[in-house]
C-alpha cells in the first residue's frame, strides 16, 4: 500500500513541476503514474550501476556527478515514454532536482502520518 501512495505522490509531483517548469510536458495522470513507475525501475536497475562505474569521478567532484546521473535517468525516462516531453539536459538537471525536493517533502508528510 504504501509503494502505491509512494507512487502516486511522485506522479502528482511530476505533475506540478510539468506545470511550472518550462520545457518538460506530461500528457495527463496517467502519463505521470507511468512515468513515476518507470523512474522507479530505472533508479532500482540502472541507477546502482551506473554509480558503480562512475564512482571515481563521483569521488572527485564529491556526489555532485550523481546530479548528473539523476539527470541522464531523467532523459532515459524521455526516450521510453511518448507522453513525456524533457527539453535538453539542464531542464532536466533542474526537473531530477526539484523531483527529488518535492519527493522528500511528500514523503516526509507520509511518514508523519504513520506515527
Amino acid at each position: 500500500m504504501n509503494l502505491i501512495i509512494r507512487v502516486l505522490l511522485t506522479a502528482i509531483a511530476v505533475v506540478v513541476l510539468a506545470k511550472f517548469l518550462p520545457g518538460v510536458e506530461v500528457a495527463g495522470f496517467t502519463s505521470a503514474i507511468i512515468l513515476a513507475v518507470l523512474l522507479g525501475f530505472l533508479n532500482a536497475i540502472l541507477k546502482p550501476i551506473l554509480v558503480i562505474l562512475t564512482l571515481p569521478i563521483t569521488i572527485l567532484t564529491l556526489g555532485l556527478f550523481l546530479l548528473v546521473i539523476n539527470a541522464c535517468i531523467i532523459l532515459l525516462a524521455d526516450e521510453f515514454m511518448g507522453g513525456f516531453e524533457v527539453n535538453g539536459f539542464w531542464i532536466a538537471l533542474l526537473f531530477s532536482v526539484l523531483l527529488s525536493f518535492l519527493q522528500s517533502v511528500l514523503y516526509s508528510l507520509l511518514d508523519k502520518d504513520k506515527k
